[in-house]
Parts: structure tokens; C-alpha cells; sequence
């Protein structure tokens, strides 16, 4: 058993390990190399900054959990795991469905793309993201924080959330809790991307493929996303085991902001070569501004 938990703490460092170092590592190259100061790269380095503090949110707690024989959290850290956890994801919702609209600005009206989104809008609906995402969640955790509990204290899950918590108050709550706010905008990521794929029906075979190769990516992540959030706040049963429920989890607390760094690194040619010119600077020229 003691192995066990051993190999599953070493796997789960290692991999928050990587998306610590993956997600800074994207959001440093982008803010030094002069040649990603676009809006795109711009909206990736806001998702890899949302993703480092989204996965810390539950990933320590539950390595401590793991390695400790006191597996306790208080009533004031569940709240600020269960505020912390939804706004970033909400707002990292948001920030897709953002990055999902440029890129159809980008398609569809290239010769006023420069104009329509200027540093100022980029700024401002990186804002607006942020507000919605930390908004929305709110007044629920508000409430939530007024109920008075007497139930069980045994949350059936790896972090808190709010099925798992409202189940311990007095008074009765259905068990298929919605989240209307994020499934809003999972969706509009959704058609976000749709609309992608639809604007270049009327250009080459070339520029259909860029189009889709763009997107492909993002949408498999999404679909992974919001699949095990759907299963999650939208389920039509509470009797799910305990370990199906972790598994779901894991896909989506997890499994997400590890995919990140490889899908906007690894596969994009200009990341790579920024962060050559980061680690090689010296052998290239004109790698950072006015470099030598």
C-alpha cells in the first residue's frame, strides 16, 4: 500500500512539476521574444498564467493528502479551494472562447484584424475574463458559506466541490447540481471554434486545412474538458463510484493543464523557435529586441 501511494505521489509531482514548468515556461518566452507580441500569443500566455494557479488550487492539497496521514481540510479552505478552482476555470472559458473569436477575426477579416484587436481591446477583454470568472462563483460560495451543515465530513472526492459539500448541509439539495455559468461558456467556446472551421469554406484546400489543424487541437482538449464537466454537474444519477468520480476528475483538474504546454508549445513552430532564441540567444541574431 505504502508503494502505492508512493508511485501515485511521484506521478502526480512529476506531473504538476510540468505544468508548472510548461506554463511558465510559455508565459516568459511570449513576454520576451518581440516576434509573439500578437494578440494570439498574447491570449496564450494569459491561459498558461490561469493554468499554473488552476492546477494549484487542488494539485498541493491533494499531494499533501496523499502523503499525510491527517487527510483534513477546514470549512474556510474548502470554500477558497471551491471559489478558487471555478472562477479560474470560468475564466479560462472565457479567455478560449476569446482566443476562439480572434482567430476567426483573423480568417474572416484579416485587413482589419490589426485594427479591430489593438492592445486596448485585448486588455480589456483579458478584464472583462477575469471579472465574469471571479464574479460568477461568487455568491454562491456567499451562500454556501450561510448554510448550516450537521451531516457527514467524509467529502467522497479529491478536492472540494459543491455537490460533494452541499450534500452536508441540513437542509435537503438535489444532488444533480448545474453549473448553468460554465456549460455557458464551454459552449461558446464551442461555437467560438464552429465558426473557425465555417469561415474559410470559401478559400483553397490549403487554407481549409491551416483552418482546421488550428482548431483541432484546442477542440480535443475542449471536448476532453467540458466532457468530464458535463458528467460531472450535469449528471442524472449521484450513485457514480467513488473511483469513477476521481477518474472524471483527474481528466479534467489534471489531464487539461497538462496538455497545454505541449499543444501551444510542441506543436507550434514559432513557440519553438522563441524559445530557442531564448536558451541560444547568443548563437542567433536578432533573438530578444536588441540582442546581440
Amino acid at each position: 500500500m505504502c508503494k502505492k501511494v508512493a508511485y501515485y505521489s511521484l506521478s502526480l509531482l512529476i506531473i504538476y512539476g510540468f505544468i508548472i514548468i510548461g506554463n511558465l515556461m510559455i508565459f516568459i518566452v511570449i513576454q520576451l521574444d518581440m516576434g509573439l507580441d500578437t494578440p494570439m500569443y498574447f491570449f496564450i500566455s494569459v491561459l498558461s498564467f490561469l493554468e499554473i494557479w488552476y492546477s494549484t488550487t487542488t494539485i498541493p492539497k491533494i499531494l499533501s493528502s496523499l502523503v499525510n496521514d491527517q487527510k483534513t481540510i477546514s470549512l474556510a479552505g474548502c470554500l477558497m479551494q471551491m471559489y478558487f478552482f471555478h472562477s479560474l476555470g470560468i475564466t479560462e472559458g472565457c479567455v478560449l472562447t476569446v482566443m476562439a473569436i480572434d482567430r476567426y477575426i483573423a480568417i474572416c477579416h484579416p485587413l482589419r484584424y490589426p485594427t479591430i484587436m489593438t492592445s486596448k481591446l485585448c486588455t480589456q477583454l483579458t478584464a472583462g475574463s477575469c471579472f465574469c470568472g471571479f464574479l460568477l462563483v461568487l455568491p454562491e460560495i456567499v451562500w454556501i458559506a450561510t448554510l448550516p451543515f450537521c451531516g457527514s465530513n467524509e467529502i467522497r472526492k479529491i478536492f472540494c466541490d459543491f455537490t460533494p459539500v452541499l450534500s452536508f448541509a441540513c437542509r435537503y439539495f438535489p444532488g444533480g447540481h448545474c453549473r448553468c455559468h460554465t456549460c455557458g461558456g464551454d459552449f461558446g467556446l464551442l461555437l467560438g471554434h464552429c465558426l473557425v472551421l465555417h469561415s474559410d469554406h470559401h478559400g483553397d484546400s490549403e487554407g481549409r486545412c491551416k483552418a482546421f489543424f488550428t482548431c483541432a487541437a484546442h477542440l480535443a482538449v475542449f471536448l476532453l474538458f467540458v466532457g468530464s464537466v458535463a458528467v460531472i454537474y450535469l449528471r442524472f444519477s449521484t450513485t457514480y463510484s467513488v473511483f469513477l468520480d476521481t477518474v472524471i476528475a483527474i481528466t479534467f483538474v489534471i489531464l487539461a493543464p497538462f496538455l497545454n504546454p505541449i499543444i501551444y508549445s510542441l506543436r507550434n513552430k514559432d513557440m519553438k523557435d522563441a524559445i530557442g532564441r531564448l536558451f541560444c540567444y547568443q548563437k542567433r541574431a536578432g533573438g530578444f529586441g536588441n540582442s546581440i
